[in-house]
C-alpha cells in the first residue's frame, strides 16, 4: 500500500527557507506572495495487513525517525 507523509514546520517555528524562497518570488515580481513554509514528502510502500494498522506503523516511524515532532508537523495519507 502507498503511503504519503508530509512534514512541515510546526506554525510559529522560523523558516529560513521559505522566507528565502517568499523574497526571491517578489523579487521576480510575484508581488501578492505573502508567506511561504518549506516542507518535505516522504513516499513510501508498505505492506500492512488493513489501513488501521498501517496508519499505526506509519505513525511509529514518524514520531521515532521521519519527524522531529517538537519542530514539526506531519500528516498521514494511504
Amino acid at each position: 500500500m502507498k503511503a504519503v507523509i508530509n512534514i512541515a514546520l510546526k506554525n510559529g517555528v522560523l523558516d529560513p527557507a521559505g522566507k528565502a524562497t517568499q523574497h526571491a518570488l517578489i523579487s521576480l515580481g510575484f508581488s501578492n506572495v505573502e508567506d511561504v513554509r518549506i516542507g518535505k514528502q516522504i513516499v513510501l510502500e508498505i505492506n500492512a495487513t488493513n489501513k488501521e494498522e498501517a496508519k499505526k506503523q506509519l505513525k511509529t516511524m514518524c514520531e521515532e525517525l521521519l519527524a522531529n515532532t517538537v519542530i514539526e508537523d506531519y500528516e498521514i495519507v494511504l
